[in-house]
Protein backbone atom coordinates (compact mmCIF):
# COMPACT_ATOMS: atom_id res chain seq x y z
CA UNK A 1 0.00 0.00 0.00
CA UNK A 2 1.29 3.41 -0.99
CA UNK A 3 0.58 6.48 1.50
CA UNK A 4 1.73 9.74 0.62
CA UNK A 5 1.11 12.71 3.50
CA UNK A 6 1.18 16.30 2.18
CA UNK A 7 0.67 19.26 4.49
CA UNK A 8 -2.14 21.74 2.59
CA UNK A 9 -3.50 25.11 2.71
CA UNK A 10 -3.07 27.84 5.50
CA UNK A 11 -4.33 25.94 7.71
CA UNK A 12 -1.75 23.07 7.24
CA UNK A 13 -4.40 20.15 7.24
CA UNK A 14 -2.84 17.01 6.30
CA UNK A 15 -4.26 15.44 2.84
CA UNK A 16 -3.67 11.64 2.00
CA UNK A 17 -3.18 9.76 -0.79
CA UNK A 18 -3.39 6.20 -0.39
CA UNK A 19 -2.82 3.72 -3.52
CA UNK A 20 -2.83 0.27 -4.69
CA UNK A 21 1.13 -0.86 -5.70
CA UNK A 22 -0.32 -3.41 -7.94
CA UNK A 23 -3.46 -1.75 -9.98
CA UNK A 24 -2.15 1.98 -9.21
CA UNK A 25 -5.83 2.78 -8.29
CA UNK A 26 -5.78 5.55 -5.06
CA UNK A 27 -7.96 7.86 -3.14
CA UNK A 28 -7.03 11.06 -1.91
CA UNK A 29 -8.12 11.78 1.20
CA UNK A 30 -9.15 15.36 2.35
CA UNK A 31 -7.94 17.42 -0.04
CA UNK A 32 -8.18 20.65 1.20
CA UNK A 33 -6.38 23.26 -1.18
CA UNK A 34 -3.20 22.89 -3.24
CA UNK A 35 -4.75 21.11 -5.76
CA UNK A 36 -1.69 21.62 -8.11
CA UNK A 37 0.54 19.78 -5.04
CA UNK A 38 -1.89 16.78 -4.87
CA UNK A 39 -2.00 16.55 -8.40
CA UNK A 40 1.97 17.06 -9.35
CA UNK A 41 2.22 14.21 -6.19
CA UNK A 42 -0.20 11.58 -7.86
CA UNK A 43 1.73 11.83 -11.66
CA UNK A 44 4.88 11.47 -9.96
CA UNK A 45 3.55 8.24 -8.07
CA UNK A 46 1.92 6.85 -11.69
CA UNK A 47 -1.49 6.82 -9.95
CA UNK A 48 -4.70 7.46 -10.85
CA UNK A 49 -7.24 8.57 -8.76
CA UNK A 50 -10.97 6.98 -7.79
CA UNK A 51 -12.20 8.86 -4.73
CA UNK A 52 -11.88 11.71 -3.28
CA UNK A 53 -12.89 11.18 0.02
CA UNK A 54 -13.68 13.94 2.62
CA UNK A 55 -13.32 12.98 6.69
CA UNK A 56 -16.00 16.11 7.27
CA UNK A 57 -16.98 19.28 5.94
CA UNK A 58 -14.54 22.04 7.16
CA UNK A 59 -13.25 24.11 4.63
CA UNK A 60 -9.34 22.84 5.52
CA UNK A 61 -10.05 19.39 4.48
CA UNK A 62 -12.41 19.85 0.97
CA UNK A 63 -11.08 23.07 -0.44
CA UNK A 64 -9.59 21.44 -3.39
CA UNK A 65 -12.62 18.59 -4.29
CA UNK A 66 -13.37 21.39 -6.95
CA UNK A 67 -10.40 21.53 -8.94
CA UNK A 68 -9.09 17.80 -8.00
CA UNK A 69 -13.18 16.61 -9.51
CA UNK A 70 -12.64 18.38 -12.70
CA UNK A 71 -8.98 17.29 -13.13
CA UNK A 72 -9.21 13.77 -12.31
CA UNK A 73 -13.22 13.06 -12.73
CA UNK A 74 -12.68 11.32 -9.19
CA UNK A 75 -16.13 10.67 -6.81
CA UNK A 76 -16.52 12.88 -4.05
CA UNK A 77 -17.34 10.94 -1.41
CA UNK A 78 -18.32 12.76 2.33
CA UNK A 79 -20.59 11.29 5.39
CA UNK A 80 -24.27 12.29 4.73
CA UNK A 81 -24.65 14.51 7.48
CA UNK A 82 -21.69 17.04 6.23
CA UNK A 83 -22.47 16.66 2.52
CA UNK A 84 -24.62 20.20 2.97
CA UNK A 85 -21.45 22.03 4.16
CA UNK A 86 -19.84 21.41 1.10
CA UNK A 87 -21.90 24.14 -0.87
CA UNK A 88 -20.89 26.56 2.18
CA UNK A 89 -17.26 26.51 1.96
CA UNK A 90 -16.74 30.59 0.95
CA UNK A 91 -18.62 31.83 3.73
CA UNK A 92 -17.21 29.20 6.30
CA UNK A 93 -13.58 30.57 5.31
CA UNK A 94 -14.83 33.66 5.34
CA UNK A 95 -15.13 33.69 8.85
CA UNK A 96 -11.71 33.08 9.34
CA UNK A 97 -10.35 35.04 6.83
CA UNK A 98 -9.39 33.05 4.59
CA UNK A 99 -11.08 31.93 1.10
CA UNK A 100 -11.95 28.33 -0.07
CA UNK A 101 -14.28 27.58 -3.40
CA UNK A 102 -17.65 25.57 -2.84
CA UNK A 103 -17.27 21.97 -3.51
CA UNK A 104 -19.92 20.34 -6.15
CA UNK A 105 -21.91 18.32 -4.09
CA UNK A 106 -20.97 15.03 -2.99
CA UNK A 107 -21.39 11.57 -5.43
CA UNK A 108 -21.55 9.34 -2.87
CA UNK A 109 -22.90 9.80 0.82
CA UNK A 110 -21.92 7.72 3.32
CA UNK A 111 -22.48 5.97 6.56
CA UNK A 112 -21.04 4.07 9.28
CA UNK A 113 -20.02 0.93 8.19
CA UNK A 114 -19.33 1.42 4.53
CA UNK A 115 -16.72 0.12 2.31
CA UNK A 116 -14.55 1.90 -0.02
CA UNK A 117 -12.50 -0.30 -2.41
CA UNK A 118 -9.64 0.35 -4.77
CA UNK A 119 -7.70 -1.85 -6.18
CA UNK A 120 -7.45 -4.46 -3.97
CA UNK A 121 -7.38 -2.17 -0.64
CA UNK A 122 -10.72 -1.95 0.51
CA UNK A 123 -11.28 0.73 3.05
CA UNK A 124 -13.99 0.63 6.11
CA UNK A 125 -15.78 3.88 7.02
CA UNK A 126 -16.18 4.16 10.71
CA UNK A 127 -18.58 7.31 11.65
CA UNK A 128 -17.01 9.17 15.00
CA UNK A 129 -19.43 12.43 15.23
CA UNK A 130 -17.77 15.25 17.74
CA UNK A 131 -15.58 17.03 15.66
CA UNK A 132 -18.76 17.96 13.03
CA UNK A 133 -22.06 15.72 12.99
CA UNK A 134 -20.56 13.48 9.84
CA UNK A 135 -17.38 13.31 10.96
CA UNK A 136 -15.61 10.12 9.77
CA UNK A 137 -12.45 7.82 10.30
CA UNK A 138 -11.31 5.56 7.73
CA UNK A 139 -9.42 2.08 8.58
CA UNK A 140 -7.60 -0.50 6.71
CA UNK A 141 -4.96 -3.13 7.49
CA UNK A 142 -3.63 -1.61 11.07
CA UNK A 143 -4.16 1.68 9.51
CA UNK A 144 -6.51 4.86 10.54
CA UNK A 145 -7.02 7.68 9.02
CA UNK A 146 -8.88 10.06 11.65
CA UNK A 147 -9.38 13.20 9.98
CA UNK A 148 -10.06 15.83 12.49
CA UNK A 149 -11.29 13.75 15.51
CA UNK A 150 -7.82 12.42 17.11
CA UNK A 151 -4.58 13.85 16.81
CA UNK A 152 -0.95 12.54 18.88
CA UNK A 153 -1.98 13.77 22.22
CA UNK A 154 -5.37 15.46 21.42
CA UNK A 155 -8.78 15.71 20.09
CA UNK A 156 -10.89 17.59 17.54
CA UNK A 157 -11.82 21.15 18.48
CA UNK A 158 -15.56 21.13 19.36
CA UNK A 159 -16.39 24.62 19.75
CA UNK A 160 -17.63 25.11 15.78
CA UNK A 161 -21.01 24.12 14.60
CA UNK A 162 -22.34 20.29 14.75
CA UNK A 163 -19.36 19.76 17.24
CA UNK A 164 -19.86 18.11 20.67
CA UNK A 165 -17.18 17.34 23.44
CA UNK A 166 -18.91 14.55 25.10
CA UNK A 167 -19.78 13.05 21.60
CA UNK A 168 -16.90 13.27 20.49
CA UNK A 169 -14.99 11.77 23.16
CA UNK A 170 -17.85 8.60 22.86
CA UNK A 171 -16.48 8.42 19.41
CA UNK A 172 -13.29 7.56 20.39
CA UNK A 173 -13.53 5.46 23.07
CA UNK A 174 -16.43 3.33 21.71
CA UNK A 175 -14.86 3.18 17.99
CA UNK A 176 -11.44 4.21 18.20
CA UNK A 177 -9.75 2.48 21.86
CA UNK A 178 -10.60 -1.01 20.76
CA UNK A 179 -8.84 -0.88 17.62
CA UNK A 180 -5.48 -2.82 18.17
CA UNK A 181 -2.72 -0.91 19.77
CA UNK A 182 -0.43 -1.05 17.05
CA UNK A 183 -2.96 0.63 14.49
CA UNK A 184 -1.04 3.81 13.13
CA UNK A 185 -2.96 6.53 13.60
CA UNK A 186 -2.48 9.22 10.47
CA UNK A 187 -4.06 12.66 11.68
CA UNK A 188 -5.61 15.33 10.01
CA UNK A 189 -3.26 17.69 11.32
CA UNK A 190 0.25 17.14 12.78
CA UNK A 191 2.07 13.99 13.41
CA UNK A 192 1.51 10.19 13.23
CA UNK A 193 0.28 8.21 16.35
CA UNK A 194 -0.89 4.65 17.13
CA UNK A 195 -3.83 4.02 18.81
CA UNK A 196 -1.68 2.46 21.71
CA UNK A 197 -0.04 5.38 22.33
CA UNK A 198 -2.95 7.67 22.71
CA UNK A 199 -4.54 5.04 25.05
CA UNK A 200 -1.14 5.53 27.26
CA UNK A 201 -0.63 9.42 27.11
CA UNK A 202 -3.79 11.31 25.68
CA UNK A 203 -4.76 13.32 28.39
CA UNK A 204 -8.94 14.04 26.87
CA UNK A 205 -8.74 9.78 27.03
CA UNK A 206 -7.88 8.82 30.59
Amino acid sequence: MIIKKLEVGPIMANCFIVGCEKTREAIVIDPGDDASDILMALAKAELKVKYLVNTHGHFDHVGANRKMKEVTGAQIAIHEADEPMLSQLSSSALMFGLSAENSPPADILLKDGDQIRFGEITMTVIHTPGHSQGGICLSTRGHLFSGDTLFAGSIGRTDLPGGDYDTLISSIKQKLLPLDSNTRVYTGHGPETTIGNEKAVNPFLR
